[in-house]
């Protein structure tokens, strides 16, 4: 989505812009696919920043401005309400950020005081300045909130939905998701992450970008210390004056020729597993009516690599027909997506028939603690399908499968190459919207201001 992004951008300036997808359809882990009749979804469980039609500030109004998209060609939906369900303690959000303050201080009326100057010291904080350091954002809550179970319910939706680093965030990347997730909320297209993809497929060629698929690159052609174009994987040239990488940083270095792009970039390590449930009927119909749950089943929420296949003490339920539809429209079949940590070494070895096999152990065993806080589901289910590191890694090309990439982001997108540039995951802004938007970000800063 970053590229696409950044190729409507540029081609709106009559930049030739040529865009090499390895794969048969666009959209690396958010995309979609037909299996047995039916449509899904993979990556997108809800486009965060949501912000009402017609809205003038907020990340998705300046991308649609950017893109000069209407509103109605995202035709965002937005959601029901989600929660955060530890043992004993609830959160609920939804996209009204006073309910969620109202619910922090239900719950954990002792902390509302630090929470409050938590929140102030968040929107004091400009997530936007590109040459930020590094700050450890549970240094940043310690200093403003006592109880550890209220720390972790904050970190829990925030890291499964974008931190690339185990047990911590940085704090900028904190302060994108807490703004993206409580204070503007969740919402998706009825027709899924189909809808935005093709839209942004529509935009790009319309304004004359070449889009070319079955196209993988397979390295950066290097000459005289410059980005000269690609080589791809059946060994043609296409030279290019500039090289914007959406591949991840380690992963654009194992590309290059010559210098690295990066002085020792380190891979992501944390991956997923997830298994997507077709229903014979709607969620809602057994008493389920949270659009995302994001659970705990133990004492202290563990974000990291685990050391079996799957870590089946938290993860993530998502309803994708639990959200507002125009004029109550609902999906044909009714979907329950659960979503865990897993551990990319064993995924990757595991001999194929061990490997199918253990999809469906695992899958078993993360949905016996998921029914804990959900209803029970499984009775219902009609179809099944599920993705691994190793699904991850085969269609984002990420090392490890690691879903969010690096642990430590290029915000500003240069390289040590002068016209190689990244954009992306590894360039640090997070979620669907803010994809695109550092697409956006890098070809004004780079490609359009030079």
């Amino acid at each position: 989505m970053s590229g696409l992004a950044a190729g409507i951008r540029l081609a709106y300036y009559e930049k030739p812009v040529c865009i090499l997808e390895r794969h048969t359809t666009i959209g690396g882990l958010n995309s979609f696919y037909r299996l047995r009749g039916r449509n899904y979804d993979v990556g997108l469980h809800a486009v965060t920043n949501y912000a009402p039609p017609g809205s003038r500030t907020g990340p998705l109004a300046k991308l649609l401005k950017q893109l000069r998209l209407r509103w109605d060609d995202f035709a965002l939906s937005p959601q029901l309400g989600s929660s955060i369900r530890f043992p004993g303690r609830t959160l609920r959000f939804t996209n009204e950020f006073a309910f969620f303050v109202d619910q922090v201080r239900s719950v954990f009326p002792g902390q509302i005081d630090g929470f409050t100057r938590l929140v102030d010291t968040i929107n004091a904080f400009n997530e936007l300045d590109l040459d930020q350091e590094p700050i450890s954002a549970r240094k940043v809550l310690s200093e403003h909130l006592t109880d550890p179970v209220l720390v972790d319910m904050l970190f829990c939706p925030l890291m499964f939905y974008g931190s690339a680093i185990p047990r911590d965030m940085d704090f900028s990347q904190f302060v994108i998701m807490f703004k993206s997730i409580f204070q503007q909320g969740f919402a998706r297209p009825f027709d899924g992450v189909r809808r935005i993809l093709k839209t942004l497929v529509r935009q790009f060629k319309e304004l004359g970008g070449e889009l070319k698929l079955r196209h993988g690159v397979s390295s950066i052609h290097m000459q005289n210390g410059r980005a000269a174009g690609v080589v791809l994987d059946d060994g043609t040239i296409i030279e290019a004056e500039n090289v914007l990488s959406s591949a991840g940083v380690a992963e654009t270095q194992a590309m290059c020729q010559q210098k690295p792009p990066v002085a020792n970039p380190a891979a992501g390590e944390l991956s997923f597993n997830e298994t997507i449930y077709v229903l014979d009927r709607q969620p809602k119909e057994l008493g389920h009516d949270d659009t995302i749950i994001f659970y705990n089943d133990a004492e202290r929420f563990e974000y990291a690599s685990p050391t079996e296949p799957c870590d089946t003490r938290s993860g993530i339920i998502c309803s994708p027909n639990n959200f507002h539809y125009e004029g109550g429209e609902q999906l044909d079949d009714g979907i329950v997506r659960i979503t865990a940590l897993a551990n990319p070494g064993y995924w990757f070895n595991a001999p194929q028939e061990q490997y199918e096999n253990a999809k469906r152990d695992w899958a078993d065993r993360v949905a016996d603690v998921a029914v804990k806080y959900m209803p029970e589901f499984r009775p219902h289910v009609i179809e099944t399908d599920a993705f691994t590191p190793r699904t991850v890694k085969k269609y984002t090309g990420h090392l490890n499968g690691a879903v969010y990439g690096a642990p430590v982001k290029v915000l500003t997108g240069r390289t040590e190459t002068p016209n190689l540039y990244l954009c992306g995951t590894d360039q640090g802004f997070l979620g669907i919207i803010g994809s695109m938007l550092s697409g956006i970000t890098m070809a004004n800063n780079h490609l359009l201001r030079e």
